[in-house]
């Protein structure tokens, strides 16, 4: 059974998202368990999350990606970062996108996970981009 859609197509904060998404090489988009996911051969970042909990919050607009395991604690302390559900035990955290998000810190957070996940050679096409 398909999961019903989490989220609003005609959503400006997902389109700004998928804007910084889609411009790894190779990156595509698919839409799994209701939420958008942004993929190499594996997902790299995905919009919006929940947290565990009875009265746990939804975060519709949030991006979720795969952090540096060097930078997690540090990540955990931000007031806009959240353990998400499912995905927070790999090693996944999610950054809340409601508001006036710093869509700079949001690019570096989601291109350090891209970097994590993508072939070599998309991280070689990566670095020759910039």
């Amino acid at each position: 059974m398909a999961h019903p859609p989490n989220f609003d197509p005609d959503d400006p904060v997902l389109a700004t998202f998928r804007k910084i998404c889609m411009a790894f090489p190779g990156a595509n988009e698919k839409v799994s368990h209701g939420r958008p996911c942004f993929f190499t051969k594996k997902i790299f970042a995905i919009y919006g999350a929940t947290t565990k909990g009875p009265d746990a919050p939804r975060y519709d607009q949030s991006a979720v990606f795969l952090a540096d395991e060097d930078e997690r604690v540090a990540l955990e302390q931000h007031d806009r970062v959240f353990v998400p559900a499912y995905w927070g035990p790999y090693g996944w955290l999610g950054y809340d996108l409601t508001g006036t998000p710093d869509w700079d810190e949001v690019a570096e957070l989601v291109e350090d996970s891209y970097r994590q996940i993508a072939t070599k050679t998309l991280i070689k096409q990566l670095n020759e981009q910039t």
